[in-house]
């Protein structure tokens, strides 16, 4: 009875990963954007809108499972507006090649480095990040104090709220949900959610690069390892100070009231500003900022930063 059982499991799971991968195939070939960039033996994925000009380059850091398509439709708006953005696919995430272990904030921030400095692109910059990118952007300016000209900060984690001993909780169960994904990521048993893999709502081509995402082993896999060295790369983003002229824009989702303690967390960069301003979108959720229906409150993010920052001065080339 026992052996007939996990043969009739074996069989639903091969009908199951069997139907995931007939529905990938559905949706049809498609060739990612961007171009992909040598930092050194490795190639990250970077995707570059908007013409270049005297205004600064936004530079953004996606959150934990994200890529560059994660900011599609902030580009899109960014880019009719006359402004440019970059945004990149970490190492081992969406279509980038992968990068040694730990995949802590040291290690993605050591890379963007390489990646701004091959990129072509000059600063300083405005640097924006989602959720978990938030620590990679305080690192990132921490280091770089020269190549930051404000900061955008949408639903970011900062290490005064990993500090929070009710965080370890939180990050508790995403690791766990990390290690789960990582798992049937790799067996091929979430491709049959390819159609699921946009909850942010994205343009097109961002849609079908998140979906391939969604259901990529190699991404899923490495996506758990960044968030089972989230801890490790708050530390360090903790360690570094940021420049209390910098204008800051924080922006945050959903109800206000309900996410008000960790909301003085994530509003403490905007607080430390002598520029900072801060906006709550109650309608949004925390994917679902970056979409193409709530998009337009991160634009005046960027504007708030723009408005306040000196007059910005390119790089000497």
């Amino acid at each position: 009875m026992i052996k007939l059982l996990l043969v009739g499991l074996g069989v639903l799971l091969a009908l199951w990963i069997g139907a995931g991968f007939a529905v990938v195939a559905a949706a049809g070939p498609f060739k990612p954007d961007g171009i992909f960039v040598d930092i050194g033996g490795r190639k990250l994925r970077l995707v570059c809108k908007g013409p270049k000009s005297a205004l600064p380059v936004v530079w953004m850091e996606a959150g934990a499972w994200g890529l560059a398509a994660d900011f599609a439709a902030v580009q899109q708006k960014l880019a009719a507006r006359g402004l440019r953005s970059c945004a990149y696919d970490r190492a081992g995430l969406g279509f980038s090649d992968p990068g040694p272990k730990p995949r802590d904030s040291a290690a993605i921030v050591a890379d963007l480095e390489k990646l701004v400095a091959a990129s072509g692109e000059r600063g300083p910059f405005i640097l924006m990040g989602h959720s978990m990118g938030g620590q990679h952007v305080r690192l990132f300016a921490g280091r770089n104090r020269d190549k930051v000209a404000g900061l955008v900060l949408l639903e970011a984690t900062t290490p005064e709220m990993t500090s929070d001993p009710r965080a370890e909780r939180f990050l508790s169960r995403v690791r766990t949900v990390g290690r789960i994904t990582a798992v049937a990521g790799s067996l091929g048993m979430i491709r049959i959610a390819y159609g699921f893999g946009d909850r942010i709502g994205l343009p097109p081509q961002g849609a079908a690069e998140k979906k391939h995402a969604f259901v990529s082993g190699r991404h899923t896999r490495t996506a758990a390892d960044e968030v089972l060295a989230w801890t490790q790369g708050s530390i360090q983003a903790g360690a570094v100070s940021l420049d209390p002229t910098w204008p800051v824009a924080v922006v945050t989702a959903g109800d206000a009231t309900r996410m008000a303690e960790w909301n003085i967390a994530r509003r403490a960069p905007e607080r430390a500003s002598r520029a900072g301003w801060y906006e709550n979108v109650p309608d949004a959720e925390h994917a679902t900022l970056l979409g193409l229906t709530h998009a337009d409150a991160v634009v005046r993010a960027v504007d708030h930063v723009l408005k306040a920052m000196p007059r910005p001065v390119l790089e000497t080339p």
